[in-house]
């Protein structure tokens, strides 16, 4: 049914299971989902409860007919790391294009302090805005790029400020803190051009996470700190899973999704072994005190909903000038499909956040 997303929730020791419509649950693993709204409990205290959540009226038309895409999509399982790179590849290749045509800039393939990047300048800079400077750092997990261009395009364009696009080593072939130290490597190279409080650092996903982990680096470091910070659902803190890890996938309701024991980080390729409170790893757990201002953005469908605003409290608790936008019912980086209205507002957003934040 078009108009519904049918969804089972089984609340068990480990936390949640979801089952999205057009995914059937292992064998004898959980009970029918039920036409309606209910509840079952196992002798064990295991509780089954089944949602019937109609399509949103809350969101845009566009939005309504991505939701219902992403329901009726084929779940194949995981990806191995080759195709999920070449996969993410075909779809980052596809999306930059279309970035480019929405929103035109020049785009220069270069090395910054030693790292990949591409500088991204608008086709009319204004004279106010030649002192400045932004660091894009794409999503993908730590282990593929499935941003770059898609987020430092639009911004680039829409605040009329030169994005240099970073492409920090992936996982997990170099893990933590490689990219971390990339970024800064390049960082300290516009500080010889930029004031710090001229430049801003922002990404999506990875991408928001690795900007707050540089963040928290910088003041570790005792380097200079940036004018102002653009972190696009982040995941600040590797020690437990929050509460929507256990209910959403990627793609809201939709897609496999495995519990996560709430007293155990998992195994991440990008973490390791490394103390999962580490104040740059983690940076929830960083002394964030001094941090510059702040955008957060998320939605209420998002994996890292929780994570996303646990870490603009704990900012806001630490002084710091953080502002949060919670778009409804959509789900994790959907600002990446150009075509939904609510990503037209969501960029309008990010970027008068940097042409009003930088330098002041």
């Amino acid at each position: 049914m078009k108009s519904r997303h049918q969804i089972l929730i089984g609340v068990a020791a480990l936390g949640f299971a979801i089952v999205g419509c057009q995914q059937a649950p292992p064998p004898a693993a959980q009970p029918p989902i039920a036409a309606a709204d209910a509840a079952t409990v196992d002798a064990n205290g295991t509780v089954h409860v089944a949602r019937v959540v109609p399509m949103p009226s809350t969101v845009s038309p566009e939005a309504q007919k991505y939701l219902d895409g992403l329901n009726h999509r084929n779940n194949t399982g995981p990806e191995s790391l080759e195709d999920r790179r070449k996969h993410t590849d075909e779809w980052r290749a596809k999306q930059s294009a279309e970035a480019k045509r929405l929103f035109p800039v020049k785009v220069e393939e270069t090395t910054t302090a030693g790292v990949r990047t591409d500088i991204i300048t608008p086709l009319d800079t204004p004279a106010a805005n030649r002192d400045r400077v932004l660091i894009n750092l794409h999503g993908g997990g730590f282990n593929s790029d499935s941003g770059s261009l898609i987020e430092g395009v639009p911004i680039a364009n829409l605040a009329k400020i030169k994005v240099v696009s970073v492409y920090y080593r992936l996982a997990p072939e170099n893990p933590f803190p490689a990219a971390v130290d990339d970024v800064v490597a390049v960082y300290k190279e516009l500080l010889k051009t930029y004031k710090p409080k001229k430049i801003g650092i922002f990404g999506t996903s990875a991408g928001a996470t690795l900007t707050a982990e540089v963040a928290s680096k910088l003041k570790q470091a005792k380097l200079p700190m940036p004018g102002a910070l653009g972190m696009f659902s982040v995941h600040p803190d590797y020690s437990r899973p929050t509460d929507s890890q256990q209910i959403f996938t990627l793609g809201g309701f939709a897609g496999a999704l495995s519990p996560r024991d709430p007293n155990k980080p998992p195994d991440d390729p990008y973490a390791t072994s490394i103390d999962r409170k580490d104040p740059v790893l983690s940076p929830i757990f960083a002394d964030l005190k001094g941090w510059p201002p702040s955008l957060l953005v998320t939605s209420t469908r998002d994996v890292l909903l929780s994570d996303t605003s646990m870490f603009h409290l704990a900012l806001l608790n630490a002084g710091v000038d953080s502002q949060l936008l919670v778009y409804e019912a959509l789900p994790h980086a959907f600002w990446y499909h150009y075509d939904l209205p609510e990503t037209t507002d969501a960029l309008n957003h990010m970027s008068k956040f940097f042409v009003d934040k930088l330098g002041k």
